[in-house]
């Protein structure tokens, strides 16, 4: 018995500690973001630099998932450091990526350009050019202008105010706060396309129309012209002009989460609703929630390709969050 208790003892001391190295960590952390876990992701991508600081693409992949749960300064904090010490040129596009999201749309367009210098074929070459679109989109619909800061607080209550009526569909509500605030911010161009869109369930449908076509005369890339134009169509049952805006959609993927959001209500209000789903999916919910349209046509889009179960907590969370949700009726009974 004491000779098989001293074996066992000698082969336990021959077994070789397993030692995780950076690699290791690395590819968990990987792994983890590929599945959407992106806490655990952290967690294990930390370690890999923990492990080998000086390598690169562990700080460029952690700027990834940095970017993608919202941490687009810490992102840029880290894709800096790397900078400073290699000419990792990746970093250029990712950098231009984040300051797009922040809504800097100059320190993006700077970085973008400096990546397409370096690299004008590289494996980011196809997204810099598509973001310097995009940049050019973002342009024209937030062509605010600078109004004085205390012109600021004064636009901001408009619009907060604006926004509750219309996401709660409170359109006769809705009316003279926008035209109100169009008298006195008249360079404010999203309160134009929020006007007509008001106009438009108020049954002034043939005036909420030509009063986009008059605005994407001007500005041809006006994203919110095609959002409106497209559920006004789909309204009308003019399907041919209808597809022709309903295209120019379906090409765009916006930087910010509320234009993101817009198109995915969008989609689902003209019953895209595959194209919704893929849309919302991708929305960072932390920014959108205190959207109630969020909620109501999510659900609605979930129900509809397939995933009841998916509709109904998404619904029931979003009476939560927007206790006038639970007035209307569910997505099952739309």
């Amino acid at each position: 018995m004491t000779q098989v208790k001293n074996k066992a003892k000698e082969k336990s001391n021959n077994v070789i500690p397993f030692i995780p190295e950076g690699d290791f960590y690395f590819t968990k952390g990987v792994e983890a973001f590929q599945n959407r876990k992106f806490n655990i992701a952290v967690k294990w991508m930390k370690k890999a630099i923990e492990a080998k600081p000086n390598d690169p693409l562990y700080q460029c992949q952690m700027s990834v998932i940095y970017t993608e749960i919202g941490s687009y300064h810490a992102a840029n904090q880290l894709l800096t450091n790397v900078l400073q010490s290699t000419e990792y040129t990746d970093c250029y596009y990712l950098i231009a990526n984040n300051y797009a999201h922040l809504g800097l749309l100059n320190d993006a367009e700077k970085y973008v350009n400096l990546y397409l210098q370096k690299e004008p074929n590289g494996d980011f070459s196809e997204d810099a050019i598509a973001l310097l679109d995009l940049i050019d989109i973002v342009d024209v619909d937030d062509d605010d202008d600078d109004f004085e800061l205390e012109d600021e607080d004064e636009l901001l209550i408009y619009q907060e105010t604006a926004f509750y009526h219309m996401e709660n569909m409170e359109w006769e509500k809705a009316l003279p706060v926008i035209e109100e605030m169009i008298t006195l911010f008249p360079e404010y161009m999203l309160a134009k396309h929020d006007y007509s869109q008001t106009l438009f369930f108020l049954g002034r449908k043939e005036e909420a129309v030509q009063m986009e076509l008059d605005i994407l005369k001007q500005n041809p890339n006006t994203l919110y012209c095609h959002m409106n134009l497209a559920l006004y169509y789909h309204e009308l049952n003019e399907q041919e002009e209808f597809e022709k805006h309903m295209q120019s959609l379906l090409n765009v993927y916006p930087i910010h989460e509320q234009q993101k959001l817009r198109i995915a209500v969008t989609l689902a209000r003209t019953a895209r609703f595959q194209d919704a789903y893929s849309r919302f999916i991708s929305l960072s919910k932390g920014i959108v929630k205190n959207h109630p349209s969020y909620y109501r046509w999510y659900s609605i889009t979930a129900f509809q390709v397939g995933e009841p179960a998916k509709a109904l907590l998404l619904w029931e969370e979003g009476c939560k969050q927007h206790p006038l949700l639970s007035k209307e009726s569910g997505p099952w009974e739309k």
